[in-house]
């Protein structure tokens, strides 16, 4: 037997039954659910249990790479602004950047596509951000080497 901590103390957790683990909310009866909300309730649990066996059953690579490129599009979004939102780009790209060159080499069959489209997406921003300060007429500041923008 285990127990849970709370604020109120520690509580004696007892595991479930095979039969209630096998059939996930399955108890509503003590609810104040009508009938039809109880078997719209079911129905959902059905269905969140048939997507967490399918995302275990799938290959984290492939679902940390749908992430990466959900950063990307999100780039892609906030520099197709007019005018561009360089700073939440800046985030998504920085995120996607981080993520795919901390996991270089285990991203699977991806790992190409996600390095291309994030080169894409940092040569966008470049260009975003030198259009912008291009045509909001700002003196712009020099370089570390005193050599201009």
């Amino acid at each position: 037997m285990s127990s849970l901590w709370t604020p109120g103390g520690e509580h004696p957790v007892e595991p479930e039954s095979n039969e209630r683990a096998q059939e996930p909310f399955n108890d509503f009866a003590d609810t104040d659910l009508s009938p039809e909300d109880q078997e719209r309730a079911k129905a959902l649990a059905h269905e969140m249990a048939a997507v967490q066996k399918q995302l275990a059953e799938t290959p984290a690579e492939v679902v940390i790479s749908n992430h990466l490129m959900g950063f990307f599009e999100l780039g892609a979004i906030h520099l197709s602004q007019e005018p561009p939102n360089l700073e939440s780009a800046s985030v998504a790209i920085d995120a996607m950047g981080s993520v795919v060159e901390r996991l270089k080499g285990r991203l699977g069959e991806g790992e190409a596509t996600l390095l291309d489209a994030l080169n894409q997406i940092r040569l966008a921003y470049v260009a975003a951000r030198k259009n912008t300060h291009n045509s909001s007429n700002e003196p712009t500041t020099p370089d570390v080497e005193g050599n201009g923008p």
